[in-house]
């Protein structure tokens, strides 16, 4: 069954797979502790590729993401788990250690926004509308290799209703 996120576009390339047409593969990792969002894509040179417009960040400007080595096993489906995704970073340099450390140490989760784009349309937007976003659940790195391992909200264990009713922002409360 075709994923309704991807565009006809991708949809053809990955049924075809044309001659010279490329499919780029990036991450966006985001917290509000990084100066600018961490964007890398799997490829041996870097690209400038065009954020949708709808956007939380750098809504329809045009980006560089860093070439690294990655790989990413996609969210299974599964009425058993929660859906998780694992990603594989090599050779992660010292500057997104540091911005990694910094992230950790904060209450924050780190974001990570997945986009595929097609090698002739990066200035157009990505492929996947709208891109899968997720939460990185833990993260392990040396300076060799990073593994994280994200996940959406847990739904079935949030609080309902999840307003908390206190003296500070109620104060009718007090007869």
């Amino acid at each position: 069954m075709p994923d309704p996120a991807l565009s006809a576009a991708i949809q053809e390339a990955y049924a075809s797979a044309p001659v010279g047409q490329v499919i780029h593969h990036t991450l966006e990792f985001y917290h509000p502790a990084f100066s600018v969002p961490i964007r890398v894509v799997r490829d041996v040179s870097a690209i400038d590729a065009r954020i949708e417009a709808g956007a939380a960040r750098d809504a329809g400007a045009l980006v560089t993401f860093a070439d690294y080595a990655f790989g990413l096993v996609p969210p299974t489906s599964s009425a058993e788990a929660l859906p998780q995704a694992v990603i594989d970073i090599d050779n992660v340099s010292r500057e997104i250690l540091a911005q990694l450390q910094l992230a950790t140490s904060s209450g924050d989760m780190i974001s990570v926004i997945y986009r595929a784009y097609l090698s002739d349309m990066r200035e157009i937007g990505p492929e996947t509308d709208p891109p899968l976003e997720m939460t990185l659940l833990s993260v392990s790195a040396t300076p060799l290799r990073l593994r994280a391992v994200a996940g959406f909200a847990n739904l079935l264990d949030a609080k309902f209703p999840s307003l908390e009713y206190d003296l500070e922002h109620f104060p009718g409360l007090v007869a």
